[in-house]
């Protein structure tokens, strides 16, 4: 089939083998063993120097990353290999977009040689089969896609029967020993399950839960697994709420068959997404409870219960922008009361906060408002480096003109004070909302003082009015003090901060490290410490 290389001597070969679990299904001809036997008998009649052979076993075509496959890419990379022999075609892939790549881009670009013996494709000389490469690893995809469609409507058709078809068992449950699809209770991570449960209905909450686990070093659902994490974070290995809300609201702990939560993008991509509740394929009655349905009906409703009260947000300026320095992590936000019993809004890191006797990551509390402080100073410098009053001026007098155009001072006053009503109106019906103990003082403190606050603005902004027209200025004039009072005020716009900065690190020695998102500015910035 193939004629004779004539300089073998100038080849280094890589022998490479792929099995996958599909591919089993064609027959023994397709193993490792013969795969290699028809390798071998090909190299030793050829006269070739083998460098290595690599072996994929188990590892679909659909996929180019595979262990040892990476390995001969490596190797061809340092120039160890120049050629490389395959059984067919497919064991190289079943993807025809990367096969095409790596034989019609790749192998060329790095003076590499690949044949496949069956297919008798041999890039090193002109050959009519070498044309059809294409078509061939096209139909190796159609291949993949198919049975890829039947296993995906077998897996789909064991879900609707109730029968588990994951690799690992839900914590507190086991795969069966002898029958295939079935799951048993796993006895010592149930009583983990129960206690849980136990806790939840006497009212502790997902974070005092996970706490007390971790503080009583209870190995984590992957650990007890034996699951290794690819990348590790700062809390792996630890109990964290969200684990416990996850399990407190899965139906598997009262007999009932949860799957197809995710689903797979494509057979070519190991990516998966998250599916709607409503998509999930539940099946009642299939395996021994851990819990009875009375029980977590009653935790679901607690939890339920604690969630919407929990969900108040905090609004301040720099929201969405703070991140930990050390870990990466958002920092949460926390009211608390100074010395003379005033509330006022801190930062502190939310690994820390989580973990806290675990020793994960520092505190970093630190009041909102001096973090806030040394953001908008920072910004204002930069700002000045753009705002001048010589640039902005005729921009005012224009909007000037324009808005007296279209707008009378009379007109303004009218929605000033409307806006100034419908706060008081609210001021009201938060005033009746803590008479009938629907809101607690401190909420009702916190939000009558934002309230008032914009009351009080809106109000300054309709004596202005006031006194604009007693004593009228030139256009000029006001197109000057609108400019200054621009100049003032830009850098308290949230907006205009979004804008500018991509995120704000926060250190553990409470210094503020300030990360600009516009090119002009990167090269600023700025680390300045915070006191207090």
């Amino acid at each position: 089939m193939y004629q004779e290389i004539s300089d073998p001597m100038k080849y280094h070969v890589a022998l490479y083998i792929r099995l996958s679990k599909e591919d089993e299904s064609e027959g023994p001809s397709q193993s490792v063993t013969n795969q290699k036997s028809l390798l071998d008998e090909f190299v030793k009649k050829q006269r070739l120097c083998v460098y290595d052979t690599y072996v994929d076993d188990g590892w679909s075509g659909t996929s180019f990353d595979r262990p040892d496959f990476n390995r001969m890419i490596g190797d061809i990379e340092a120039k160890k290999v120049n050629m490389v022999i395959t059984k067919d075609l497919s064991r190289l892939g079943r993807d025809y977009i990367l096969t095409g790549h790596y034989m019609e881009r790749y192998f060329p670009e790095h003076q590499v040689r690949y044949i496949s013996l069956l297919d008798g494709i041999d890039t090193g000389v002109e050959s009519s089969a070498n044309d059809i490469t294409p078509f061939r690893a096209i139909m190796n995809d159609m291949y993949a896609k198919d049975i890829s469609k039947k296993i995906k409507s077998v897996k789909h058709d064991k879900q609707r029967k109730g029968q588990f078809i994951g690799g690992k068992a839900p914590y507190g449950y086991k795969l069966h020993p002898t029958e295939k699809n079935k799951i048993i209770i796993d006895e010592p991570a149930a009583s983990i399950v129960r206690r849980i449960f136990s806790m939840a209905y006497d009212g502790m909450s997902c974070h005092k839960i996970a706490t007390q686990l971790n503080a009583e070093k209870v190995p984590s659902p992957a650990t007890y697994a034996g699951l290794t994490i690819g990348n590790p974070g700062p809390y792996t290995g630890l109990w964290s709420s969200e684990r416990i809300s996850d399990m407190l609201s899965n139906e598997m702990y009262i007999g009932n068959m949860v799957q197809g939560r995710m689903v797979k993008i494509s057979y070519k991509s190991k990516k998966c997404l998250r599916q709607a509740p409503d998509r999930w394929i539940v099946v009642e009655g299939t395996h021994e409870p851990i819990i009875d349905e009375e029980t977590f009906r009653k935790v679901r409703l607690l939890v339920d219960s604690r969630r919407s009260t929990r969900s108040r947000t905090h609004d301040y300026l720099l929201k969405g922008l703070l991140v930990c320095h050390e870990c990466g992590y958002p920092l949460s936000v926390l009211p608390r009361k100074n010395a003379a019993g005033e509330d006022y809004l801190y930062f502190v890191c939310r690994t820390y906060q989580r973990f806290t006797k675990q020793g994960v990551c520092s505190s970093h509390c630190i009041k909102e408002q001096l973090v806030t402080d040394a953001v908008l100073i920072k910004v204002r410098e930069v700002c000045e480096l753009y705002l001048t009053q010589e640039k902005l001026l005729p921009i005012a007098q224009e909007a000037m003109s324009q808005k007296k155009k279209q707008s009378s001072i009379e007109e303004r006053r009218v929605a000033l004070q409307s806006q100034i009503d419908n706060l008081a109106s609210n001021i009201d019906k938060v005033y009746m909302d803590k008479l009938d103990g629907l809101l607690s003082d401190d909420d009702f403190a916190r939000i009558y003082s934002r309230v008032k606050a914009q009351r009080d603005s809106l109000s300054e902004k309709l004596r202005e009015l006031d006194r604009l027209e007693a004593a009228p200025k030139s256009e000029e004039d006001q197109a000057k003090e609108l400019v200054q009072r621009f100049i003032e005020n830009a850098t308290i716009s949230r907006e205009l901060l979004v804008s500018l900065i991509e995120r704000i690190e926060l250190t553990a020695d409470r210094e503020v490290i300030i990360k600009f998102r516009i090119r002009p500015l990167e090269k600023i910035q700025d680390h300045q410490k915070v006191a207090g």
